[in-house]
């Protein structure tokens, strides 16, 4: 009989492209209780290979496989390189399956019922094609004015709204560092870092790492800002977040700036 093997969950890191196949990392909880005298079970982290013919059918995306739950069947393999496979255990998938949502469900069954009720509350074609009938009758005969102080009003509306517009920047700029790690001093785009070879060498703790992302998941944010300094934009401390911001694929991270000596 062939080993067989069967694991649910979202992807957690990001999605590896080679010439005929797709390569993801999962990771899955041990059963919560053991038999008396024996060890409870930790997580088990898998790399999992997938043709990619059947990666393509499922619709998913670098992005989307971050965040949608999906089942693989397949067979473990211990056979790969580990620059290929840094999992504890590779899986072979036969068959990859995207699960449906519980948001989503629920959203489906209350459109479903909503339909109904405004197919009946809806006004007839009749009524609809005798109410402008009389509105025409009732209207009268200064109409064209109103609407030339409707226009004046509205030309004049634009101007009082340019005002505001740099107060509005300082206000979202405070809010939103408001919402980020203790002592963050800016949001720059990950993609505007730069990191120095000496970090690219080396390989964060994974149990650290994956520590940051649970929070990442959790909170929505990086748990410290990284160090960078000021105008060259060199990663000078943080690397394992740096790690984690583009593992969860984040476009923006805090920083704390680092003054050039």
């Amino acid at each position: 009989m062939p080993h067989k093997i069967t694991l649910t969950g979202s992807a957690t890191g990001p999605l590896r492209e080679y010439d005929r196949y797709v390569v993801f990392d999962m990771r899955e909880k041990g059963s919560p209780s053991a038999p008396k005298g024996l060890k409870k079970s930790t997580f088990i982290s898998y790399t999992v290979f997938v043709a990619k013919k059947a990666f393509n059918k499922t619709g998913l995306t670098k992005k989307s496989i971050m965040h949608e739950k999906i089942l693989i069947q397949g067979e473990p393999t211990l056979d790969i390189p580990i620059d290929e496979c840094p999992g504890e255990v590779g899986v072979i998938c036969f068959q990859i399956t995207v699960l449906p949502n519980k948001n989503d469900k629920e959203k489906n069954q209350s459109d479903a019922k909503k339909e109904p009720k405004q197919e009946a509350s809806a006004p007839s074609q009749e009524q609809k094609n005798t109410e402008p009938t009389k509105q025409e009758e009732q209207a009268p005969v200064s109409q064209p004015v109103a609407k030339e102080e409707k226009k004046e009003v509205n030309s004049i509306q634009p101007e009082v709204q340019q005002a505001p517009t740099e107060e509005k920047k300082t206000e979202e700029k405070k809010t939103t560092l408001s919402n980020q790690p203790k002592g963050t001093q800016d949001i720059l785009n990950f993609d505007d870092i730069i990191v120095p070879e000496e970090f690219l060498k080396t390989r964060p703790n994974p149990e650290k790492t994956q520590k940051v992302i649970d929070f990442v998941k959790r909170t929505g944010r990086l748990d410290e800002p990284l160090t960078i300094e000021k105008g060259s934009k060199i990663l000078k401390d943080g690397y394992r977040r740096y790690v984690v911001a583009k593992t969860v694929k984040m476009d923006q991270v805090p920083v704390v700036y680092e003054y050039q000596k």
